[in-house]
């Protein structure tokens, strides 16, 4: 973690929604210009160990319904999680395409379509499989005050990452989303190439289709 590195929360606001009322937090940084955000419910007491989401950007499948991931189905379930709770965090980090950009993540939905899995698809574009950064996760948790955590997520990865800038996962909790005929591969892919923990059917009905997160 770099802290040379300005960030900071620049705007706070009330923020009601379906799963209940939130307090939202906008940050920004000096690195890349990105702004990312923080939706916290409930009191975040020092030392208590918090549920959390870390959720990168996905437009396709968070905002428009895309059946090629999983995406939007693992957002609404933590938001949904959280406010069971009564508490909890969930950051939205603005990495469209693990990592690579909507534009790239686009390519890579046509390369998928020719047969290529999600990861082939980001590697041909001169990507890695994954780019995904979580060092403004880490500076958002330490900022409200979260350094003990159960992390909602499917994702190995993330687990190391976040304890190795200084967050301890205590818990993990997975998600599990359905599969169909248009996400079936990509989710193999994630179980296969990517180690990530999932309940998969053992003949689950295969699809070129994928997506970059």
């Amino acid at each position: 973690m770099n802290d040379k590195i300005e960030f900071e929360r620049a705007v706070s606001a009330r923020m009601p929604t379906f799963y209940g009322d939130f307090q939202i937090h906008l940050y920004s940084n000096s690195l890349d210009g990105k702004e990312h955000l923080a939706l916290v419910m409930g009191t975040l007491s020092a030392g208590e160990q918090i549920l959390v989401r870390v959720h990168s950007e996905c437009l396709t499948g968070d905002l428009l319904g895309s059946k090629r991931c999983d995406c939007g189905e693992q957002l609404a379930q933590s938001l949904d999680l959280i406010s069971k709770a009564g508490r909890g965090v969930l950051l939205y980090l603005r990495q469209e395409g693990r990592g690579i950009g909507l534009r790239d993540k686009l390519r890579a939905y046509n390369l998928q379509d020719e047969g290529l899995d999600t990861v082939d698809a980001n590697l041909a574009l001169g990507h890695q499989a994954d780019a995904r950064d979580y060092d403004a996760a880490a500076r958002i948790l330490k900022d409200l005050g979260v350094a003990k955590i159960s992390l909602l997520t499917n994702n190995p990865n993330k687990i190391e990452e976040l304890q190795r800038l200084g967050i301890e996962v205590m818990e993990r909790v997975p998600l599990q989303g359905e599969v169909n005929p248009e996400n079936a591969r990509y989710l193999l892919t994630k179980a296969a190439r990517m180690n990530h923990l999932l309940d998969l059917p053992d003949q689950p009905h295969s699809s070129k289709n994928g997506a970059t997160r």
